[in-house]
């Protein structure tokens, strides 16, 4: 029997839990804060924030392997991950310490424990055999976890997620990468930057499978054009690894080695492990199924990656918000995903919101397209090497309004965030015709694919 009693139970710590967690304990509510590993989750550990220095770091070799050509002056370029592995460890990590975190929750008054915790029930939730009865609402934010796909062979290799890259101090000399969406592509250009020989092997047709074809297109002849392998349409069979190297067969009959295998093929949803069984939800479900204020049922909300509504801390932390009106019964519009924005962070970055026009066609939509090469563009010009990439725009014409837009181009996730605001918005075209467009910027492109709307 449940001793101990709390008005919230807050599992999983990732970054939207822990915003659950502190403005509801802020509030004045009695909360329980449970995470089995670091108080932040996947994103500052392992995830958004050293990749991004990774990407950071990489980029900055490319540019000044550009000098010749920008400057006219004679750059030698030699790679070293050493500051890199160090600014993760120092700056984003604290070496993968969460002090810092625990001490911010807990002295906005949540408590934490450190444990694994599960839900037996809408009023009850466990950690490591400990019962707590809780009186007011249960928020389960426990994430995802690698997917590692059943291959022959693969049970019995040494390979890396992106934990262990992100936590590696010496890169390898070569690398196959099986998975070609955002966490394999990120990753792929990087490590090629640094000097590393990278392979990367993606079943599908394209790389970033969700995103653009001319977006996909693009990026794989950049990819190529800067010493990346990139095989398509091919599946992994066996792994085995023998001297040091990992061989991964296919299934048109050949192979690929490297020194290490990093498995990039996606995340998966365990809703068993959190007890959400115990409530109702499919235990082999994809995702936690939930309602437009992220309930799965009276008493127990769900948010972050297990909800299937985007694996982006920025839609838990959008998640999070709905959640804590909702405990404290405040007004505040529901869950809106029609604007969802993404960002692949290589060079280019590939920024993407709303539909593509693959999914609008559909959705039954009357579609009409508008596009620019980033190169075509004045800003674009004067960037000279470095300005690949595409601005489209997809248009329901019926509706006059924009229900998608891609921008594949330098700082392409910033100049999403003004196509973000249009197609949540709902602002007409012709309103965004007649805007002031300030020169010469990227985002002016948005003017030319508007013109070209017709």
């Amino acid at each position: 029997m449940a001793t101990q009693r709390y008005d919230i139970a807050v599992i999983g710590l990732g970054p939207g839990g822990e915003h659950v967690a502190g403005e509801l304990a802020s509030a004045g509510l009695s909360v329980l804060a449970v995470d089995h590993r670091l108080v932040g989750g996947e994103c500052p550990y392992w995830a958004c924030i050293p990749s991004k220095m990774m990407v950071r770091a990489a980029t900055s070799l490319a540019e000044a392997r550009r000098v010749p050509l920008l400057a006219g002056a004679t750059a030698e370029v030699i790679p070293d991950w050493s500051p890199v592995a160090d600014r993760i460890r120092d700056e984003a990590t604290d070496d993968w310490d969460d002090k810092a975190a625990v001490d911010r929750l807990t002295g906005k008054g949540a408590t934490f424990v450190r444990g694994t915790g599960r839900v037996v029930s809408a009023n009850e939730v466990e950690v490591d055999g400990e019962a707590y009865a809780i009186g007011r609402g249960i928020v389960v934010n426990t994430g995802t976890n690698p997917l590692i796909p059943p291959i022959d062979g693969i049970e019995d290799v040494d390979i890396w997620t992106n934990r262990d890259l992100v936590e590696a101090r010496e890169l390898p000399s070569s690398i196959v990468i099986l998975g070609g969406g955002a966490i394999g592509c990120e990753f792929g250009q990087v490590l090629a930057r640094f000097g590393v020989d990278v392979t990367i092997v993606e079943s599908g047709p394209r790389l970033l499978s969700n995103e653009e074809p001319e977006a996909s297109d693009r990026l794989r002849q950049l990819f190529e054009d800067e010493g990346v392998q990139v095989r398509l349409g091919a599946t992994a069979t066996k792994v085995s690894a023998s001297d040091g190297r990992v061989e991964l067969g296919l299934d048109d009959g050949s192979s690929v080695t490297g020194e290490r295998l990093l498995v990039a093929t996606g995340r998966r949803v365990d809703p068993a492990a959190a007890g959400l069984d115990r409530v109702g939800v499919d235990p082999g479900a994809h995702a936690v199924p939930v309602d437009d204020r992220c309930r799965v049922t009276d008493g127990v909300w769900a948010i972050g990656d297990i909800t299937g509504k985007g694996a982006f801390t920025h839609v838990s932390m959008y998640q999070a918000g709905i959640v804590v009106r909702d405990l404290l019964g405040q007004d505040g519009p529901a869950a809106d995903y029609r604007a969802l924005p993404r960002v692949t962070f290589t060079e280019p970055e590939v920024g993407a919101v709303g539909l593509t026009e693959a999914q609008a066609r559909d959705q039954g939509i009357d579609v009409r397209t508008g596009s620019v090469p980033i190169a075509q563009t004045s800003r674009g010009f004067i960037q000279g090497p470095g300005n690949e990439g595409i601005l489209k725009l997809v248009e329901d014409a019926g509706r006059g309004v924009l229900v998608g837009a891609t921008t594949m181009g330098p700082a392409g996730g910033e100049v999403l965030g003004a196509l973000s605001v249009a197609v949540h918005a709902e602002v007409p075209v012709e309103t965004l015709r007649s805007m002031i467009y300030a020169y010469p910027t990227f985002h002016r492109g948005i003017e030319t694919a508007l013109g070209d709307l017709g």
